[in-house]
């Protein structure tokens, strides 16, 4: 069965049980398809990326309401009436996908409550590049599983930014490195090229800089490229595997 996440953000576990890793998150207003039922929680996988686990019944709701808006802010309050008045200690964040309920001044409704009109754009907007929204994430803590502004890894950071420019990548970096196929040489490096360690990905700013939510640092910086290579050898004595386009780019 498809159902829609109705949480600001929800965990995928491992196992079903809310004390196992969490694999993964997914937003408000995404798909999960279901398989099976235990107790409280669904298996199943996540309808963007197939990526499987179990997620808390709770956070799931039928919904055939089709999602016609995103979220473009890091996040965004939740109102219960169209007035600044009535603000909840509640948000959304970027890049989750809603439907509008109603408009009302500078207001819409989504399933949650009202936002500020400017928090949204239509499903199908993005950026010249997809690095445009870096800043979004910039310090952002580090999170194993983390797939919001609230807390990320390094291959979620990938997957976010390039999914608001509807650009499709796969959710862990060993499937990235495989997915992303034109392979070029560190000399040509350039904005948006994606560098592999074993178990890791960074994102090029340019031919000197990069970003990546790194572990070590607990959350998500710009770093130099050689620094960068050299600190996760020295550290890990893990070599740059290679240097990844995106062909869409």
């Amino acid at each position: 069965m498809l159902l829609t996440v109705k949480s600001p953000i929800a965990n995928i576990y491992k196992k079903n049980n809310k004390k196992s890793e969490i694999v993964t998150q997914i937003l408000l207003g995404e798909n999960f398809i279901t398989q099976s039922k235990f107790g409280k929680f669904y298996k199943g996988y996540k309808a963007y990326d197939k990526y499987e686990g179990f997620i808390d019944a709770k956070d799931l709701h039928l919904d055939k309401r089709k999602k016609t808006h995103k979220i473009i802010s890091k996040d965004c309050n939740l109102y219960k009436k169209p007035t600044n008045k009535y603000k909840t200690n509640k948000k959304i964040f970027f890049n989750s996908k809603i439907s509008i309920l109603d408009n009302k001044n500078n207001f819409i409704q989504t399933t949650l409550g009202w936002i500020l009109k400017n928090n949204a754009k239509p499903i199908n907007f993005k950026t010249k590049h997809f690095l445009d929204n870096i800043k979004l994430y910039l310090n952002t803590k580090y999170l194993w599983g983390g797939n919001s502004p609230r807390g990320i890894d390094c291959s979620a950071l990938v997957q976010e930014l390039l999914k608001f420019n509807n650009i499709y990548s796969p959710r862990d970096s060993k499937d990235q490195k495989k997915f992303f196929k034109k392979e070029i040489t560190i000399k040509n490096i350039r904005k948006g090229d994606l560098l592999f360690w074993k178990g890791h990905v960074a994102i090029a700013l340019n031919n000197k800089k990069l970003v990546h939510a790194f572990g070590a640092r607990k959350k998500v910086v710009m770093m130099g490229i050689k620094e960068t290579i050299k600190k996760i050898y020295s550290k890990s004595k893990l070599p740059l595997l290679c240097v990844k386009r995106i062909k869409k780019l």
